[in-house]
């Protein structure tokens, strides 16, 4: 299927401003960057107005033939709303809706959602993956809300015959990411001991690189409609695996302290920390073999030349 104009939402954040940096790159599509607010591709791409929490406010979709749909109220580690479900489906399953409402109005051929692995799980046993077809169980709120948002994508797509593709990544970088990834290359750049050396558990991360490309091969792709896909990187790394991949782009030594993980989650769960023990020392893997068997799709960027790029980018950053 072949796209003119492809409606970007979440221009402003880390996902949809890279697709958009991309399809501008590529020069096969006319991307339309959809933000909040602020946004440097002004100039560069028409952009349009889009704030998922008012009910009354959607850009024209006239002539659009793909809507790819980043924008997201994201999962914080440190919840404070009173009743985050709540916040969580104003905008990521009601402004969705609203959205895939007026783009199927709008003769919008295809919607493709940007969702989370969180509404596979929270983890996996080792060597056990996550596929596509794996039953969802989200646990959290975020998780719940882009749960609620695909089976009601599903249902719109079939009573509108709107093609509908999910695509649920786990931990994505690459330059300019923050959070948690952010904070990792900071304590590594300023040398911080970290206990970090014993944990032998299995993640799977996906570059922003590989991500943006599989969201340009699911634009395209005939065999993409209505279907779920899982991404990452193809090669699921420790943590320990990972940080000392980050330290040796970041060209530093890591100091890991090799503390059992045994010792790590007693502390973390006097400490009420039991959520971050998880995601430190826990698995949880995806398995992409789907997207080879149906798309013919495999990541493009490796993981040493993806932890590079963003260590440069890291890097280049702290020396302005």
């Amino acid at each position: 299927m072949k796209a003119s104009k492809v409606l970007v939402t979440g221009a402003g954040g880390f996902v949809g401003g890279a697709l958009v940096s991309r399809l501008l790159v590529d020069g096969k599509y006319l991307p339309i960057a959809a933000a909040r607010g602020a946004t440097s591709l002004v100039g560069l791409c028409p952009v349009v107005s889009l704030d998922l929490a008012e009910a009354g406010v959607m850009p024209s979709l006239d002539s659009v033939q793909v809507v790819v749909h980043a924008a997201a109220r994201v999962h914080v580690m440190s919840e404070t709303a009173t009743d985050a479900l709540a916040m969580f489906r104003n905008i990521n399953v009601d402004g969705t809706l609203r959205l895939a409402r007026r783009a199927a109005e709008s003769g919008v051929a295809r919607f493709i959602f940007i969702s989370s692995i969180k509404v596979n799980g929270e983890s996996t046993a080792t060597g056990q993956a996550f596929t596509a077809d794996s039953v969802p169980a989200p646990v959290d709120p975020y998780g719940v809300s882009k749960y609620e948002a695909e089976e009601g994508l599903k249902q719109l797509g079939r009573e509108t015959g709107m093609e509908v593709v999910i695509i649920r990544p786990p931990l994505v970088y690459g330059p300019g990411v923050k959070a948690n990834f952010l904070s990792m290359m900071q304590w590594l750049g300023k040398g911080l001991p970290l206990p970090l050396g014993a944990i032998d558990n299995r993640r799977s991360l996906v570059a922003i690189g590989n991500l943006v490309d599989l969201i340009v091969t699911c634009i395209e792709h005939p065999a993409a409609a209505n279907q779920t896909f899982l991404v990452s990187d193809g090669k699921d790394l420790s943590t320990t695996q990972l940080l000392r991949h980050l330290a040796q782009a970041l060209g530093r030594k890591p100091l890991l302290v090799p503390i059992p993980e045994g010792v790590l989650s007693m502390v973390a769960s006097v400490l009420g920390r039991q959520a971050i023990a998880q995601r430190i020392c826990g698995s949880l893997q995806v398995n992409i073999d789907k997207n080879r068997d149906v798309l013919g799709w495999v990541p493009p960027v490796n993981v040493d030349r993806a932890m590079l790029q963003t260590a440069r980018y890291y890097l280049d950053k702290q020396t302005k």
